[in-house]
């Protein structure tokens, strides 16, 4: 008798416990339900809105249902909140956009391609080139492969660009990018702007292709290195040590000729490219922490224990070496190229360079 009592106690204290989550959680996970479904539906369901009405003949077993439902809920009930870094970040970007309506009307199909959508996990990366985008692409392009995951490394670096490899946010309708919007996981990673635009001159004007040879380098190399009778294959203007530079790169970025056009996108400005006063994003990384920041994020989407994001390249651009690659560059001419930057700087917490543009 003492023991039934004792299992009626139990069962009721069970039973508070289970009400009182309920009642903290369930407003969240009502919200959350869409996001759930987007997961469902990724598991080969018809019928968008099915995974709350009906049971479909692929889960009469029951076993699909329990995984997916798990899945889902520890992602919304056992999520980590996100760190004072990440609410500072956070903050830092609604302040600087002093309450900029945040839209998806605002955007078009062209300022969207550079968000890419992984609907298995819930998740939309804006990438930045020069700010470890390869290696964030290699981590989802294994995520879509199956479990266990393959190593992100395990794919060339020359083949995980290809458009064809990713869903982007523009091919979407717009109904549908507003939903995926609204409830995926939305981030993107940054960097201090002048040691960004360092990066993308060691690699896209040293180390070029044809590409950036035909469209950038010859066009720098005529105007501001006054060169003619210039090579049209970039492998052969290798070979002749032909190679603008770093203030050469910079006055180019400063001509109102570059100016009158779109920026390419290695060293367009970042809120250009993903629009953080329009987009309300779920968390904020820098290159600066790239391998914390990135823990925090895998954790965030609870797949820490599941994929390992790439170490950091040995030779990556270091802030240490800013002032070394200014020196050719007058001050009248950095002043100018920060305020071409300067939104960057102030929306990403990063602070103005005054040893490179006071006196």
């Amino acid at each position: 008798m003492r023991s039934n009592k004792e299992f009626k106690a139990v069962f009721l204290l069970l039973g508070l416990l289970v009400f009182i989550t309920l009642s903290i959680h369930g407003w969240e996970f009502y919200q959350n339900r869409q996001r759930f479904c987007d997961f469902w539906h990724n598991h080969k369901k018809k019928n968008h809105w099915e995974c709350f009405e009906n049971k479909s003949k692929d889960d009469q077993n029951g076993t699909f249902n329990s995984r997916i439902f798990l899945r889902y809920l520890h992602l919304v009930f056992a999520a980590p909140k996100s760190s004072e870094q990440q609410r500072l970040r956070k903050d830092l970007l609604r302040k600087q956009c002093g309450g900029i309506n945040q839209n998806l009307v605002n955007l078009n199909k062209i300022d969207l391609k550079n968000f890419i959508v992984d609907d298995k996990h819930g998740i939309i990366y804006c990438y930045i080139p020069k700010v470890a985008c390869t290696n964030w692409k290699r981590t989802l392009i294994a995520l879509n492969h199956d479990e266990p995951y393959p190593d992100p490394m395990s794919f060339k670096s020359n083949l995980v660009h290809r458009f064809d490899r990713f869903k982007l946010l523009r091919q979407f309708p717009m109904p549908e990018r507003k939903a995926k919007l609204k409830h995926y996981t939305k981030f993107l990673f940054v960097r201090d702007s002048f040691v960004r635009l360092i990066s993308a001159y060691r690699d896209k004007m040293l180390n070029y292709d044809q590409y950036f040879f035909k469209g950038y380098v010859r066009v720098i190399l005529q105007r501001y290195k006054k060169q003619t009778d210039l090579p049209y294959n970039h492998e052969v203007a290798k070979k002749n040590g032909l190679r603008p530079s770093f203030y050469n790169f910079i006055q180019y970025i400063l001509d109102p000729r570059t100016q009158t056009y779109e920026f390419e996108p290695h060293w367009r400005q970042m809120y250009r490219l993903c629009h953080p006063c329009l987009i309300e994003y779920d968390f904020v990384g820098h290159q600066e922490s790239l391998q914390e920041d990135a823990q925090e994020l895998l954790k965030m989407v609870k797949l820490e224990n599941d994929i390992k994001f790439p170490p950091s390249y040995a030779n990556m651009t270091s802030a240490d070496s800013v002032m070394d690659w200014f020196q050719s560059v007058p001050l009248e001419d950095r002043r100018k190229l920060y305020r071409i930057y300067e939104e960057d700087f102030q929306l990403f917490g990063y602070r103005r360079p005054t040893e490179l543009l006071d006196d």
